[in-house]
Protein backbone atom coordinates (compact mmCIF):
# COMPACT_ATOMS: atom_id res chain seq x y z
CA UNK A 1 0.00 0.00 0.00
CA UNK A 2 1.07 3.65 -0.78
CA UNK A 3 2.15 5.86 1.35
CA UNK A 4 -0.59 8.23 0.66
CA UNK A 5 -2.92 5.65 1.11
CA UNK A 6 -1.46 4.62 4.73
CA UNK A 7 -2.29 7.87 5.89
CA UNK A 8 -5.61 8.25 4.40
CA UNK A 9 -6.56 5.15 6.39
CA UNK A 10 -5.27 6.39 9.40
CA UNK A 11 -6.38 9.99 9.50
CA UNK A 12 -9.97 8.51 8.70
CA UNK A 13 -9.76 6.34 11.41
CA UNK A 14 -8.89 8.83 13.65
CA UNK A 15 -11.16 11.37 12.58
CA UNK A 16 -14.08 8.81 13.08
CA UNK A 17 -12.99 7.86 16.87
CA UNK A 18 -11.90 11.66 17.54
CA UNK A 19 -15.72 11.98 16.39
CA UNK A 20 -17.06 9.19 18.45
CA UNK A 21 -15.04 10.25 21.32
CA UNK A 22 -16.08 13.47 21.48
CA UNK A 23 -19.98 12.93 20.94
CA UNK A 24 -20.27 9.75 23.18
CA UNK A 25 -17.04 8.50 25.03
CA UNK A 26 -16.34 12.18 26.36
CA UNK A 27 -13.16 10.42 27.54
CA UNK A 28 -9.43 13.02 27.38
CA UNK A 29 -9.00 12.77 23.29
CA UNK A 30 -5.85 10.54 23.45
CA UNK A 31 -7.36 8.18 26.12
CA UNK A 32 -10.82 8.08 24.27
CA UNK A 33 -8.81 7.13 21.09
CA UNK A 34 -6.62 4.74 22.02
CA UNK A 35 -9.47 2.78 23.75
CA UNK A 36 -11.15 3.22 20.52
CA UNK A 37 -8.58 1.62 18.69
CA UNK A 38 -8.14 -1.51 21.06
CA UNK A 39 -12.21 -1.93 20.53
CA UNK A 40 -11.81 -2.23 17.19
CA UNK A 41 -8.95 -4.46 17.15
CA UNK A 42 -10.76 -6.68 19.70
CA UNK A 43 -14.11 -6.80 17.57
CA UNK A 44 -12.06 -8.01 14.22
CA UNK A 45 -10.24 -10.44 16.54
CA UNK A 46 -13.96 -11.66 17.23
CA UNK A 47 -15.29 -11.52 14.14
CA UNK A 48 -12.28 -13.52 12.79
CA UNK A 49 -12.87 -16.27 15.38
CA UNK A 50 -16.22 -16.55 13.73
CA UNK A 51 -15.26 -16.76 10.35
CA UNK A 52 -15.65 -13.05 8.88
CA UNK A 53 -12.19 -12.87 8.15
CA UNK A 54 -11.75 -8.54 8.31
CA UNK A 55 -9.33 -9.42 10.73
CA UNK A 56 -6.38 -10.88 7.86
CA UNK A 57 -6.97 -7.81 5.83
CA UNK A 58 -6.34 -5.28 9.32
CA UNK A 59 -3.03 -8.08 10.25
CA UNK A 60 -1.47 -7.52 6.53
CA UNK A 61 -2.25 -3.47 6.52
CA UNK A 62 -0.52 -3.06 9.87
CA UNK A 63 2.11 -5.75 9.71
CA UNK A 64 3.70 -3.46 6.03
CA UNK A 65 3.92 -0.56 8.36
CA UNK A 66 7.44 -0.10 10.51
CA UNK A 67 5.84 1.37 13.76
CA UNK A 68 8.83 1.69 15.72
CA UNK A 69 10.68 3.28 12.72
CA UNK A 70 7.71 5.98 11.93
CA UNK A 71 7.44 6.91 15.49
CA UNK A 72 11.18 7.22 16.51
CA UNK A 73 11.99 8.42 12.88
CA UNK A 74 9.11 10.20 11.78
CA UNK A 75 6.49 11.43 14.03
CA UNK A 76 8.78 11.92 17.33
CA UNK A 77 10.83 14.82 16.22
CA UNK A 78 7.35 17.21 15.62
CA UNK A 79 5.42 16.26 19.04
CA UNK A 80 8.64 16.93 21.01
CA UNK A 81 8.95 19.81 19.49
CA UNK A 82 5.18 21.42 19.82
CA UNK A 83 5.32 20.22 23.93
CA UNK A 84 8.73 21.71 24.23
CA UNK A 85 7.39 24.90 22.29
CA UNK A 86 5.10 25.96 25.46
CA UNK A 87 6.97 25.03 28.38
CA UNK A 88 8.90 28.33 30.39
CA UNK A 89 12.37 27.85 30.15
CA UNK A 90 12.21 29.79 33.82
CA UNK A 91 10.36 27.07 35.04
CA UNK A 92 11.85 24.20 33.87
CA UNK A 93 15.09 26.15 35.18
CA UNK A 94 13.78 26.28 38.99
CA UNK A 95 12.90 22.48 38.94
CA UNK A 96 16.46 21.54 37.33
CA UNK A 97 17.33 19.43 39.92
CA UNK A 98 14.82 17.31 40.43
CA UNK A 99 14.37 16.97 36.33
CA UNK A 100 17.84 16.25 36.50
CA UNK A 101 17.93 13.00 39.57
CA UNK A 102 14.99 11.92 37.91
CA UNK A 103 16.43 11.90 34.32
CA UNK A 104 19.17 10.48 35.20
CA UNK A 105 20.14 8.05 38.19
CA UNK A 106 16.18 7.38 37.99
CA UNK A 107 16.05 6.07 34.75
CA UNK A 108 19.26 3.91 35.84
CA UNK A 109 17.94 2.80 39.52
CA UNK A 110 14.39 1.91 38.18
CA UNK A 111 15.88 -0.21 34.62
CA UNK A 112 18.06 -2.29 37.51
CA UNK A 113 15.13 -3.19 40.20
CA UNK A 114 12.74 -4.09 37.14
CA UNK A 115 14.94 -6.35 35.31
CA UNK A 116 15.94 -7.92 38.40
CA UNK A 117 12.13 -8.48 39.78
CA UNK A 118 11.38 -9.23 35.98
CA UNK A 119 13.87 -12.28 35.97
CA UNK A 120 12.67 -13.72 38.62
CA UNK A 121 8.79 -13.33 37.70
CA UNK A 122 9.83 -14.75 34.33
CA UNK A 123 11.24 -17.89 35.95
CA UNK A 124 8.26 -18.36 38.40
CA UNK A 125 5.54 -18.29 35.06
CA UNK A 126 8.31 -20.62 33.11
CA UNK A 127 9.51 -17.93 30.72
CA UNK A 128 12.81 -18.00 31.98
CA UNK A 129 15.19 -15.39 29.60
CA UNK A 130 18.86 -13.95 30.36
CA UNK A 131 19.07 -11.86 32.87
CA UNK A 132 19.94 -9.53 30.22
CA UNK A 133 17.18 -9.15 28.15
CA UNK A 134 15.22 -8.51 31.74
CA UNK A 135 17.45 -5.18 32.50
CA UNK A 136 16.97 -4.63 28.37
CA UNK A 137 13.22 -4.90 29.19
CA UNK A 138 13.86 -2.56 32.70
CA UNK A 139 15.58 -0.18 30.76
CA UNK A 140 12.67 0.38 27.55
CA UNK A 141 10.04 0.68 30.37
CA UNK A 142 11.35 2.79 32.57
CA UNK A 143 11.63 6.62 31.05
CA UNK A 144 8.43 8.24 31.33
CA UNK A 145 6.81 8.88 27.78
CA UNK A 146 6.83 12.55 26.71
CA UNK A 147 3.57 12.07 24.02
CA UNK A 148 1.60 10.28 26.73
CA UNK A 149 2.41 12.69 29.51
CA UNK A 150 1.68 15.83 27.79
CA UNK A 151 -0.76 15.00 26.86
CA UNK A 152 -2.14 13.99 29.77
CA UNK A 153 -0.71 17.05 31.74
CA UNK A 154 -3.12 19.09 28.98
CA UNK A 155 -6.61 17.64 30.58
CA UNK A 156 -5.55 17.97 34.54
CA UNK A 157 -5.29 21.57 36.42
CA UNK A 158 -1.74 19.96 38.38
CA UNK A 159 0.62 22.96 40.04
CA UNK A 160 2.27 24.66 37.67
CA UNK A 161 5.62 23.43 39.83
CA UNK A 162 4.48 19.94 39.51
CA UNK A 163 3.48 19.95 36.21
CA UNK A 164 6.63 21.23 34.88
CA UNK A 165 8.82 18.42 37.23
CA UNK A 166 6.50 15.97 35.50
CA UNK A 167 6.64 17.92 31.47
CA UNK A 168 10.69 18.39 31.83
CA UNK A 169 11.55 14.94 33.10
CA UNK A 170 9.95 13.18 30.36
CA UNK A 171 11.31 15.58 27.81
CA UNK A 172 14.58 14.92 28.66
CA UNK A 173 15.00 11.17 30.11
CA UNK A 174 14.44 9.61 26.98
CA UNK A 175 18.45 10.22 26.02
CA UNK A 176 19.19 8.65 29.05
CA UNK A 177 17.07 5.38 28.37
CA UNK A 178 18.12 5.17 24.95
CA UNK A 179 21.75 5.12 25.77
CA UNK A 180 20.88 2.54 28.67
CA UNK A 181 19.18 0.53 26.63
CA UNK A 182 21.31 0.45 22.94
CA UNK A 183 24.58 -0.27 25.74
CA UNK A 184 22.61 -3.24 27.39
CA UNK A 185 21.45 -4.28 23.52
CA UNK A 186 24.84 -4.51 22.60
CA UNK A 187 25.73 -6.41 25.66
CA UNK A 188 23.12 -8.93 25.38
CA UNK A 189 23.51 -9.55 21.24
CA UNK A 190 27.65 -10.11 22.48
CA UNK A 191 29.31 -7.24 20.53
CA UNK A 192 32.53 -5.52 22.03
CA UNK A 193 33.53 -2.40 22.89
CA UNK A 194 30.87 -2.27 26.02
CA UNK A 195 32.78 -1.29 28.82
CA UNK A 196 32.51 2.31 31.07
CA UNK A 197 34.54 4.24 28.30
CA UNK A 198 32.38 3.43 25.54
CA UNK A 199 29.34 4.20 27.92
CA UNK A 200 30.94 7.19 28.64
CA UNK A 201 31.97 8.54 25.19
CA UNK A 202 28.02 6.86 24.05
CA UNK A 203 26.47 9.07 26.97
CA UNK A 204 28.42 12.19 25.57
CA UNK A 205 28.04 11.54 21.90
CA UNK A 206 24.13 11.24 23.11
CA UNK A 207 23.03 13.01 25.81
CA UNK A 208 25.52 16.01 25.26
CA UNK A 209 25.61 15.65 21.80
CA UNK A 210 21.80 16.37 21.14
CA UNK A 211 22.05 19.12 23.30
CA UNK A 212 24.92 20.88 21.60
CA UNK A 213 22.99 20.44 18.86
CA UNK A 214 19.71 21.61 19.53
CA UNK A 215 20.90 25.05 20.77
CA UNK A 216 23.16 25.40 17.78
CA UNK A 217 20.01 24.73 15.76
CA UNK A 218 17.94 26.53 17.87
CA UNK A 219 19.74 29.53 17.54
CA UNK A 220 20.61 29.31 13.57
CA UNK A 221 16.88 29.28 13.84
CA UNK A 222 16.05 32.23 15.81
CA UNK A 223 18.18 34.41 14.14
CA UNK A 224 16.30 33.95 10.85
CA UNK A 225 13.14 33.82 12.82
CA UNK A 226 14.14 37.40 13.98
CA UNK A 227 15.32 38.54 10.30
CA UNK A 228 11.69 38.36 8.88
CA UNK A 229 8.38 39.66 9.40
CA UNK A 230 6.02 36.69 7.31
CA UNK A 231 4.39 33.91 9.78
CA UNK A 232 3.92 31.81 7.02
CA UNK A 233 7.51 31.49 6.07
CA UNK A 234 8.55 31.41 9.99
CA UNK A 235 6.33 28.12 10.30
CA UNK A 236 7.92 26.90 7.17
CA UNK A 237 11.84 27.91 9.01
CA UNK A 238 10.17 26.30 12.42
CA UNK A 239 9.42 22.41 9.98
CA UNK A 240 12.67 22.67 8.80
CA UNK A 241 14.39 22.89 12.18
CA UNK A 242 12.26 19.68 13.12
CA UNK A 243 12.79 17.77 10.48
CA UNK A 244 16.22 18.78 9.43
CA UNK A 245 17.50 18.69 12.59
CA UNK A 246 16.10 15.27 13.85
CA UNK A 247 17.76 14.36 10.61
CA UNK A 248 20.96 15.38 10.87
CA UNK A 249 21.19 14.17 14.53
CA UNK A 250 20.52 10.64 13.61
CA UNK A 251 23.51 11.03 10.80
CA UNK A 252 25.65 12.48 13.32
CA UNK A 253 24.68 9.76 16.19
CA UNK A 254 23.47 12.17 18.36
CA UNK A 255 20.11 12.18 20.43
CA UNK A 256 17.70 13.58 18.30
CA UNK A 257 15.03 13.94 20.89
CA UNK A 258 17.01 16.17 23.07
CA UNK A 259 18.10 18.28 20.00
CA UNK A 260 14.84 19.00 19.17
CA UNK A 261 13.62 19.13 23.06
CA UNK A 262 16.42 22.29 23.48
CA UNK A 263 15.68 23.63 19.52
CA UNK A 264 11.85 23.91 20.97
CA UNK A 265 12.65 25.30 24.25
CA UNK A 266 14.88 28.07 22.67
CA UNK A 267 12.57 28.92 19.89
CA UNK A 268 9.83 28.74 22.20
CA UNK A 269 11.34 31.07 24.86
CA UNK A 270 13.77 33.52 23.34
CA UNK A 271 12.35 32.75 19.66
CA UNK A 272 8.53 33.54 21.13
CA UNK A 273 9.82 37.05 23.01
CA UNK A 274 12.35 38.44 20.64
CA UNK A 275 12.08 37.47 17.16
CA UNK A 276 8.46 37.17 16.33
CA UNK A 277 5.14 39.67 16.24
CA UNK A 278 2.37 39.00 17.74
CA UNK A 279 0.74 37.66 14.67
CA UNK A 280 3.67 35.50 13.57
CA UNK A 281 2.97 33.58 17.51
CA UNK A 282 -0.89 33.02 17.24
CA UNK A 283 0.02 31.62 13.71
CA UNK A 284 2.77 29.56 14.81
CA UNK A 285 1.23 28.16 18.63
CA UNK A 286 -1.78 27.73 16.26
CA UNK A 287 0.09 25.39 13.27
CA UNK A 288 1.43 23.57 16.18
CA UNK A 289 -0.95 22.76 18.22
CA UNK A 290 -2.95 21.30 15.05
CA UNK A 291 0.12 19.20 14.23
CA UNK A 292 0.25 17.62 17.62
CA UNK A 293 -3.06 16.75 18.36
CA UNK A 294 -3.19 15.22 14.86
CA UNK A 295 0.04 13.12 15.37
CA UNK A 296 -1.68 12.03 18.79
CA UNK A 297 -4.87 11.05 17.12
CA UNK A 298 -2.68 8.91 14.74
CA UNK A 299 -0.63 7.43 17.29
CA UNK A 300 -2.88 6.28 20.05
CA UNK A 301 -5.26 4.86 17.71
CA UNK A 302 -2.38 3.42 16.12
CA UNK A 303 -1.36 1.99 19.50
CA UNK A 304 -4.73 0.61 20.27
CA UNK A 305 -5.46 -1.52 16.99
CA UNK A 306 -1.21 -2.83 17.19
CA UNK A 307 -2.92 -5.51 19.12
CA UNK A 308 -3.39 -7.26 16.36
CA UNK A 309 -0.01 -7.87 14.95
CA UNK A 310 1.14 -8.43 18.40
CA UNK A 311 2.20 -12.49 19.23
CA UNK A 312 0.50 -13.17 22.61
CA UNK A 313 -0.15 -16.39 25.23
CA UNK A 314 -1.97 -16.74 28.35
CA UNK A 315 1.61 -16.35 29.54
CA UNK A 316 2.49 -13.27 28.00
CA UNK A 317 -0.49 -11.51 29.52
CA UNK A 318 -0.60 -12.82 33.12
CA UNK A 319 4.00 -11.83 33.21
CA UNK A 320 2.38 -8.33 31.98
CA UNK A 321 -0.20 -7.97 34.53
CA UNK A 322 2.47 -9.00 37.28
CA UNK A 323 5.11 -6.85 36.04
CA UNK A 324 3.00 -3.58 36.40
CA UNK A 325 2.99 -3.44 40.13
CA UNK A 326 6.75 -4.23 40.25
CA UNK A 327 7.30 -0.93 37.29
CA UNK A 328 5.29 1.39 39.75
CA UNK A 329 7.02 0.13 42.81
CA UNK A 330 10.08 1.18 41.04
CA UNK A 331 9.37 4.09 39.78
CA UNK A 332 7.95 5.25 43.53
CA UNK A 333 10.90 4.27 44.72
CA UNK A 334 13.10 6.35 41.95
CA UNK A 335 10.97 9.26 42.67
CA UNK A 336 11.09 9.01 46.66
CA UNK A 337 14.57 8.94 46.96
CA UNK A 338 14.67 11.77 44.39
CA UNK A 339 12.12 14.00 46.67
CA UNK A 340 14.41 13.11 49.50
CA UNK A 341 17.41 13.75 48.39
CA UNK A 342 16.10 17.55 47.45
CA UNK A 343 13.33 17.98 50.32
CA UNK A 344 16.19 20.03 52.51
CA UNK A 345 16.82 22.24 49.82
CA UNK A 346 13.10 23.10 48.25
CA UNK A 347 9.74 22.15 49.06
CA UNK A 348 7.20 20.07 47.34
CA UNK A 349 3.76 19.56 47.04
CA UNK A 350 1.49 18.06 48.77
CA UNK A 351 1.53 14.27 47.48
CA UNK A 352 4.46 15.24 45.06
CA UNK A 353 6.21 11.49 45.46
CA UNK A 354 2.70 9.45 44.77
CA UNK A 355 1.39 12.14 41.81
CA UNK A 356 5.06 11.93 40.25
CA UNK A 357 4.51 8.02 40.37
CA UNK A 358 1.36 7.96 38.95
CA UNK A 359 2.07 10.44 36.25
CA UNK A 360 4.71 8.99 34.95
CA UNK A 361 3.43 7.45 32.30
CA UNK A 362 4.68 4.68 29.55
CA UNK A 363 3.72 4.78 26.16
CA UNK A 364 4.76 4.19 22.56
CA UNK A 365 8.22 5.29 22.59
CA UNK A 366 8.62 1.94 24.84
CA UNK A 367 6.82 -0.49 22.62
CA UNK A 368 8.91 1.47 19.42
CA UNK A 369 12.09 0.63 21.24
CA UNK A 370 10.56 -3.02 22.41
CA UNK A 371 10.04 -3.41 18.75
CA UNK A 372 13.18 -2.76 17.49
CA UNK A 373 14.84 -6.13 19.38
CA UNK A 374 15.61 -9.11 17.10
CA UNK A 375 13.20 -10.79 16.33
CA UNK A 376 12.45 -14.32 17.88
CA UNK A 377 10.58 -15.82 21.07
CA UNK A 378 12.54 -12.68 23.54
CA UNK A 379 11.51 -10.09 21.42
CA UNK A 380 7.88 -11.57 21.30
CA UNK A 381 7.34 -12.10 25.28
CA UNK A 382 9.12 -8.17 25.68
CA UNK A 383 6.82 -6.51 23.23
CA UNK A 384 3.66 -8.45 24.40
CA UNK A 385 4.62 -7.34 28.43
CA UNK A 386 5.41 -3.97 27.18
CA UNK A 387 1.94 -3.35 25.28
CA UNK A 388 0.06 -4.49 28.75
CA UNK A 389 2.09 -2.06 31.07
CA UNK A 390 1.61 0.89 28.20
CA UNK A 391 -2.04 0.30 28.19
CA UNK A 392 -2.68 -0.03 31.75
CA UNK A 393 -0.28 3.17 31.97
CA UNK A 394 -2.56 5.34 29.71
CA UNK A 395 -5.90 4.06 30.49
CA UNK A 396 -6.10 3.28 34.27
CA UNK A 397 -3.17 6.04 34.92
CA UNK A 398 -4.24 8.70 32.63
CA UNK A 399 -7.64 8.38 33.75
CA UNK A 400 -7.00 8.68 37.42
CA UNK A 401 -3.86 10.95 37.62
CA UNK A 402 -6.52 14.16 37.12
CA UNK A 403 -8.39 13.15 40.60
CA UNK A 404 -5.36 12.32 42.94
CA UNK A 405 -3.91 15.42 41.52
CA UNK A 406 -7.37 17.13 43.43
CA UNK A 407 -7.39 15.04 46.55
Amino acid sequence: MSTFNVIAVFITIAALAGYLNYRYVRLPMTIGLMLIGLCMSLGLIGLGALGVDIKGTAESFLGGINFGETLMKGMLSFLLFAGALNININDLREQKYIITILATGGVIVSTCLIGTAVYFILILLDLAQPYIYCLVFGALISPTDPIAVLSLLKNTNAPKSLATKIAGESLFNDGVGVVVFTVLVEIAVGEGGAGPGHIAVLFLEEAFGGIVLGLVLGWLAYRLLKSVDNYSVEVLITLALVSGGYALAAAIHTSGPIAIVCAGLLIGNTGREFAMSETTREHLDMFWELIDEILNAILFIWIGMEILILTFSWNHLLAGILIIPVALLARFISVWTAVNTLKFRRAFSKNATLILTWGGLRGGISIALALSLAAGPTRDLIVAITYVIVIFSILVQGLTIKRLIKS
